[in-house]
Order: C-alpha cells, then sequence, then structure tokens
C-alpha cells in the first residue's frame, strides 16, 4: 500500500514521457480519509478510460445503517450517492486538459429509473465510489501536473463533498431512499391485492418532450386521477404528501388482473399511459412524476419486430399452416414478420415467466391482433394461418395465468373479451366497462372466432451453447454496448430496439456479459432456468461477476441491473442462437 505522496513522486518522475509509464500508477494510495485504487491504466488518450476506485471507511463516511438496511434501501442509497457524485464531479472536474479523454472524470450515473449498479457500494465497512478517468496528455506525452491536480485535489474533494454523511442533504437522502422503498413495498403487495399496476392519483405521466424522460412541468401537465370505481388504497412505508396532507397510504388507479383494454381518441394519454407502465416495472427517482406509477414485475412489452430472428419457437397457437408447409411448432426464420415476431416474442416472454403482456395497436401488427367479419368473409379461415391475438387473450389468463394491458383505439372487437375497459380523455382515466358491455350487446360483432385447438403450455427451450461465441479477432472476450438498444457480441450484432423496457445503456452492458456468463456457468439449463440462475447469482454475488476478469477486488465496469425478460429477449434475438431439438 502506497502513500499519497508516492503518488506525486510517480507522477513526477513519469512527467513528460511515453504515455505507456502511466502504467506504474496501477496500485492503492491511502489519502486522508480515504483510499484511492488505480485498477486500470488505459492504454492511450482515446482508449477506454482508465478505472479508479475511491474507498471511504464506514467509520469516516458515517452513512446511517437504517438507510442501506435490506437490498431495496442499499440500492437506493447508492444510487442517491452516485448522483452526488456525479454533481460534485460538475463543479469540481476541469475538464478536458489535452488530447482524447483527458481530464475526464466519471461515474456511471442512470437517468429517472433507479437501478442497481456497479458504479457505488455502500457496506458497514466503507462506501466506494467506482469512476473513469481520462489521464492527460498531449499526444501521446504524459501531462504529469495536470494528473496530479485530478489524482490530488480534484478526486479528494468529490470525495469530501458526496462520500461523507456530514456533507450530504440528510432530507434528501432519506426522502430519497424512503420513496424507494414505498415503491417496491407497493410492488409487492399487487398479487395479493389482484392488480397489475398501481398509478398514484397526482402522477404526472407525460414527458418534457420526445427528447426528454423528465417530467412535463406541473403548470403544463394535467395530474392523474383514478376512477372512483377502480380507486384503491395501498398501505406504504414511509408517510408522503398527497392531496395536500400526509398519508400512510396512497390512493390511486389500480388496474387488475386479466384484460383490461385502453380507449380513447388520438392524443388523449393512451399510449402516454401504457408507456408509464412499461417503465413502472422500476421504481423512479422522488419528483419524477411517475414514483408512485408501479407495475407488477412480470409485466413484459410486446411489439411487432419486422426482420428479427426467432429460433424454434412453437407459435403453432397463433399461426399455423403457412404456405409450402412451413413448420410452426418450431418456428425458426432469419427475417419475421410482424405478425410472426409478436407471436414469438408473446411466447419467449411467457416462456420465462412474465404474467402480465403490455401492447398498443401502434406498434402491433395488424392481422396479428384482429381479422374483423369482412375480412373474414372475403379470406376464409383455410387461406388465412393467423389466429388473431383478439381471439386467445382471454385463454392467455384463464388457463395460463398471463394478463394483458392493451391500447387499442380503433378496432371495438376486443370490447366482448375484456374485463376492464378504460377510456382516456383529457388525459384522465374513465371506467367505461358497462357501456363497452352494452355497446357490445347492442352491436353484436360478426367475425368468428378462429381458434382451432387449446393455447398449448410453453416448454422451455435449451440453448446450444457453443452458439454464443463473444470472440473477435484475438479476443477471447469483445462484448460492448453500442447504445441501449444494442450490443455488439462478438462478431454479431443484437438489435434490442423492439425491446422497449431497456432504460439504460449499461444494462444493455451487462446483458451481453451476463450471456457470456450464462454460456459457462449455466449450461444444460432451459432458458427459464438459465436466466433464473442469473438472476440468484445477482442476488448472492453481485453485479461484479459479470467482469469475464473477476479476481478479487478491483474496478468491474460499468453495469446496470437488467431483468431477466430482457436478457431471455437478447439471447432469443442472437442470430447464431441454436436450440437443441
Amino acid at each position: 500500500m502506497h502513500t499519497v505522496d508516492d503518488l506525486r513522486k510517480i507522477l513526477a518522475r513519469i512527467d513528460s514521457r511515453g504515455y505507456k509509464a502511466y502504467k506504474d500508477l496501477q496500485g492503492a494510495y491511502v489519502y486522508p480519509g480515504f483510499t484511492l485504487f488505480i485498477d486500470h491504466v488505459q492504454g492511450d488518450p482515446f482508449a477506454t478510460p482508465s478505472k479508479i476506485r475511491v474507498r471511504v471507511p464506514g467509520g469516516i463516511a458515517k452513512f446511517p445503517p437504517d438507510l442501506f438496511s435490506g437490498r431495496v434501501r442499499r440500492v437506493a442509497l447508492q444510487d442517491f450517492l452516485i448522483r452526488e457524485v456525479h454533481e460534485a464531479i460538475r463543479h469540481v472536474c476541469l475538464g478536458n486538459r489535452g488530447i482524447g479523454k483527458s481530464g475526464l472524470i466519471a461515474i456511471d450515473v442512470g437517468g429517472q429509473e433507479v437501478l442497481e449498479r456497479t458504479a457505488m457500494v455502500v457496506t458497514p465497512q466503507w462506501v466506494e465510489a467506482r469512476l473513469s478517468l481520462g489521464l492527460p496528455a498531449q499526444g501521446r506525452t504524459i501531462l504529469g501536473r495536470q494528473a496530479e491536480a485530478m489524482l490530488c485535489q480534484e478526486v479528494p474533494e468529490i470525495a469530501e463533498r458526496a462520500m461523507k454523511w456530514e456533507h450530504v442533504d440528510e432530507e434528501r437522502a432519506r426522502a430519497f431512499v424512503d420513496c424507494v422503498d414505498n415503491q417496491e413495498s407497493i410492488r409487492t403487495q399487487l398479487d395479493t391485492l389482484g392488480l397489475v399496476a398501481f398509478i398514484a392519483d397526482g402522477a404526472i405521466l407525460p414527458r418534457s418532450s420526445g427528447a426528454s424522460d423528465r417530467p412535463l412541468s406541473r403548470e403544463r401537465a394535467q395530474p392523474f386521477r383514478a376512477p372512483a370505481s377502480l380507486r384503491v388504497s395501498i398501505p406504504i412505508l414511509h408517510p408522503v404528501s398527497q392531496d395536500g396532507r400526509l398519508t400512510h397510504s396512497l390512493t390511486g388507479f389500480g388496474i387488475p388482473t386479466g384484460v383490461t383494454v385502453i380507449v380513447g381518441g388520438g392524443y388523449h394519454g393512451k399510449s402516454t399511459v401504457l408507456r408509464a407502465l412499461e417503465r413502472g416495472v422500476y421504481p423512479h427517482v422522488p419528483e419524477d412524476g411517475r414514483e408512485y406509477v408501479v407495475t407488477t414485475e412480470g409485466a413484459v412489452k410486446i411489439r411487432a419486430e419486422d426482420g428479427r430472428s426467432i429460433e424454434r419457437v412453437d407459435i403453432s397457437g397463433f399461426i399455423e399452416n403457412l404456405p409450402y408447409r412451413q413448420e410452426t411448432a418450431q418456428f425458426s426464420t432469419d427475417n419475421a414478420s410482424g405478425s410472426t415476431s409478436q407471436a414469438a416474442s408473446i411466447l419467449e416472454a411467457v416462456e420465462v415467466g412474465a404474467t402480465t403482456l403490455l401492447l398498443d395497436e401502434d406498434t402491433s401488427a395488424t392481422n396479428f391482433m384482429v381479422r374483423d367479419a369482412r375480412m373474414q368473409a372475403l379470406v376464409h379461415k383455410e387461406h388465412e394461418p393467423i389466429t388473431p391475438f383478439v381471439d386467445r387473450v382471454r385463454e392467455l389468463y384463464e388457463r395460463h395465468g398471463v394478463s394483458t394491458v392493451l391500447v387499442m383505439g380503433g378496432c371495438g372487437d376486443y370490447f366482448d373479451v375484456a374485463d376492464k375497459v378504460i377510456a382516456m380523455q383529457d388525459y384522465q382515466p374513465l371506467d367505461v366497462t358497462k357501456e363497452a358491455q352494452r355497446i357490445a350487446r347492442e352491436y353484436r360483432t360478426q367475425r368468428e372466432i378462429e381458434t382451432t385447438s387449446p393455447l398449448s403450455e410453453v416448454g422451455s427451450r435449451i440453448p446450444v451453447w457453443e452458439s454464443l461465441d463473444p470472440s473477435r479477432g484475438k479476443r477471447e472476450v469483445k462484448i460492448e454496448a453500442k447504445s441501449v438498444d444494442a450490443i455488439a457480441f462478438g462478431h454479431e450484432v443484437i438489435d434490442l430496439s423492439g425491446v422497449e423496457q431497456l432504460v439504460d445503456a449499461s444494462q444493455t452492458r451487462a446483458i451481453g456479459y451476463a450471456l457470456h456468463l450464462a454460456s459457462g456457468r449455466l449450461m444444460d439449463r432451459g432458458l427459464k432456468a438459465m436466466v433464473q440462475g442469473l438472476v440468484e447469482l445477482f442476488d448472492d454475488a453481485g453485479l461484479d461477476r459479470l467482469d469475464p476478469y473477476h479476481q478479487g477486488e478491483r474496478h468491474p465496469g460499468n453495469f446496470a441491473r437488467p431483468r431477466a425478460f430482457e436478457i431471455a429477449a437478447a439471447l432469443n434475438r442472437l442470430r447464431t442462437l441454436r436450440i437443441r431439438e
């Protein structure tokens, strides 16, 4: 273990030398009040930034134990502190000093959702921030004095501002942790209450713009208000203000299990509600407007994805009798249509445990959703391979326990199969179930139900793990998150643009490495057992295990926890995937 004075001496010695001399910095350095670990030094100023860890002993950090008691509160506090470090960096760091990434100090900070991340660890023994740092250079010449300013002035000030309880806003910290704790408490109650989602009265669902996930200002937004017939009250762990009073329970819209259809005119908020439900599988930061929009953990958004690959999925319950006798009981294609992709996505989600499907007609294949009476009269069933979703949605719930929340603005045939019909009018929900049922009786549909046999149980496919090859060139493992919706996995690029519940590129990065980890540790398991094995591993050992070079203590990289459903979705979209016969 070295001292900060040793670090200064090394920087003075390597000043003005070639960039590779920065490698001499790797190691641990004891500062007054914290320890700096320099785990990885980049090879040149344009390479991936260097990786450092700043660890403050628990006796100096002094964060109250109740703020990180239990997994939910610990994840919440860690997320809060990541945001505090990010703000401290903005105030302290001078920015670019040289070429490439010179002068960069960064932490993997999130958006409106609260996610478990590797960027911060809080334990009773210490608090540790994992940072990226661009060691400064001009050309390939080390700028030692600038590096000293970063490591010996800026990093200590960041630790002082953001990693000690005495300098953190106590009220904000507790409000943040308690808010996340409340959201997860509501989620644990949904199943007992017979609900798939809850939207609190007063929630602000619209976003400020199409390019921002921040809430629309309260001056412009219409606060959400539950219809009286579907208003429920759910107890929470920590009191909050609602309707101007402090309360230990929240009232709001309880969306029941079964089939819920959301209708309404254009621009009245149907899709806005569904997008809030999609994101409601994650807790949100206070003041997001959707912090008390809570969706069941097993909710999966489904959409059509023309061109995606499908590998040995039994879609025969939705599509059979294709031309040229193409097999649908073990359907494979490199270029799916809208209908085959949507059918496969539903069955893949159910395969790994989805309990609720979220669909929007705007992103669905029309011929998959419904065939009206006139089309049935023109194109007879023997020439139509698709059994539309409208004829399976009740069976999915009654026989398989899978609920559906569906946005439908153009087809009233779903009134016949809906348990609840909600009309959005001026961004407010109205319970129009009785009116929809009256209309369904009065205006009888002339269409025929097109199911010919029951929907079979969804089995668990077993991947051929040799078909997951992350190597490229001389690299045994080459995995990179190109964006939130694309993973470079060896020679392949996994397109996740149709997987709409991913919210952070660090989740995408984690998925890539999770697939690699599963291929080595969880062979010979079905898909459901594979993703469950990853969930258990994350619970027991944390996300650090995603680092393929994990050994002892080191910076694990920037990972955020993905759900099991998105891990499975990525695997199913890997074009080299092969499934055992």
